[in-house]
């Protein structure tokens, strides 16, 4: 561990440089055409009825 000592330097620009390109990834990334994308699906329509496929523990219990 003493070539930490010595060259912690190098490990700090390094990270620096990962850190550096993780924020230009993420700018790449284009929210608004994932959006444009997305209008084509429609959403899953959602009812809070009782009618569910899923057994609920009260109705297990019967």
């Amino acid at each position: 561990m003493a070539w930490l000592k010595d060259y912690w330097w190098i490990i700090l620009i390094i990270l620096i440089g990962i850190f550096i390109n993780g924020i230009k990834a993420l700018n790449r990334l284009s929210y608004k055409n994932y959006l444009e994308k997305k209008n084509g699906i429609k959403p899953i329509p959602y009812s809070d009825d009782d009618d569910d496929d899923w057994p609920s523990s009260n109705k297990s219990n019967k």
